[in-house]
Order: C-alpha cells, then structure tokens, then sequence
C-alpha cells in the first residue's frame, strides 16, 4: 500500500486512495455512498451513489458541508457531465418516523445503490454502518473527506435534499425551508410553535412530538370544558 495516498496533511491527501485500493484488489466499479438530511425536523432524508472514474478531473471536490451553496451547484454540475453513473435514493418523512432515522438512511442509501444505471461492484460508505445488500463494501468515519466518490455523493445528495426543500417552502409557506433545510434552527422552532407542525414534519422527533403533545394536550382540556 502506498501510504503517501493516506498523507494526514489535508492539503497532501490523494482523494482517490480508497478508489485506487479497491482497484487494486480488483475492482472497476467502485460506488461513493453519502446521504443528507439526517438530523433536521422536517422533509426526507436523501442519499446518492456516485461512480467515478478514477483519477476524475473536479477541481474543488470536497465534504459538501464544507462548500457554499454556489460551490454546490457548480460542482454537480461537473459531477455529472463525469461521472459514470450516479443514484439517488429518497425516504420521506413518515417512513422515517416509522421505522427510525437510521433505517430510513440505510433504505436511502440501498435505493441509491440500485438506481445506479451501472451496477457498481464494491461501495465505499460514509459513516460506520453497512448497506444491507449484496455488494462488498467499506465504511469510512468522515468519508466525505477522504473519498473524491463520497465526496461527490455528498454533493448530490445534499444539493438535491435542498433543491427538494425549496419546493416544499412554495407548498408550506411560513416555516422558512429554504433557509433553514427543515434544521432545527430558533427561527423553525418558533415558527413549529406558531403555526404548529406541517404534514412534512418528522412527528417522532424532539422539536416536532413536544409540540403535537401540547396541540393534543390543548384539545383534551377544551373537550373537558366543553
């Protein structure tokens, strides 16, 4: 193994050593896996599988966490003119309350993996837990920053979640979603307490059920008046 590919100085690090490792061993197409929209209180949790070639030319490739919004967008652009092939998997809200947000994320990124319109042969992962499916796989802690194919999967996945909360604040105006993405921002807070919980709100989660327990609450004692 050539260890300069794993350099711990960010600035000498070669995205591409987990691509070039599996193709060492073997493989040719190789999936970057990433999701976004975890932790907030409302819309669907995204992920995306990004097949690069190796060796990719796309400058600025980063965790899409670490870019501005205009980054983004310029980068999926360039994504997608070079990559193989790319997924997208989406878990709306009310799985996620049924069947918690680690699950709905798994099933996100299992959906991602099968819309690939080229079947990859090993996946690289962002995070620590693994795809129920049939592929060889690799989990990276912080793979949007050590992987050019995670990396570009967290671009898609992320610009594509806000793309989707974008449209929701036309549908559900008051609640900010453009600006805040359905994060548990003061601003969405106060205005869950104000106009109360929408239809894409995520009702299991802390922030979202304290409010439907207190609107179910309010309704019980004026029942009781009545």
């Amino acid at each position: 193994m050539n260890l300069e590919l794993f350099a711990t100085d960010e600035a000498e690090r070669d995205l591409f050593a987990f691509e070039i490792m599996a193709h060492g061993q073997g493989y040719r197409h190789i999936a970057g896996i990433d999701e976004a929209g975890r932790g907030p209180l409302a819309g669907p949790v995204v992920a995306a599988a990004v097949i690069l070639p190796c060796r990719a030319d796309i400058p600025g490739l980063d965790d899409s966490k670490k870019l501005t919004a205009r980054k983004r967008e310029a980068l999926i652009e360039e994504i997608t003119l070079k990559a193989l092939a790319i997924g997208v998997g989406v878990v709306d809200h009310a799985l996620i309350d049924r069947i918690n947000i680690l699950q709905a994320t798994l099933r996100a990124m299992r959906s991602a993996v099968a819309s690939l319109a080229l079947p990859p042969d090993y996946l690289l992962i962002d995070g620590i837990s693994t795809i129920p499916i049939n592929i060889p796989q690799r989990t990276i802690k912080k793979g949007d920053s050590l992987s050019a194919s995670i990396a570009a999967a967290s671009i898609v996945a992320k610009v594509t979640r806000d793309r989707m909360m974008d449209d929701y604040e036309r549908q559900y105006p008051g609640y900010g979603f453009a600006g805040h993405k359905g994060y548990g921002s003061a601003a969405h807070l106060a205005a869950i307490e104000r106009l109360g919980p929408c239809e894409i709100h995520r009702k299991s989660f802390h922030g979202v059920k304290e409010q439907l327990n207190r609107d179910s609450l309010a309704v019980q004692q004026q029942g009781s008046l009545g």
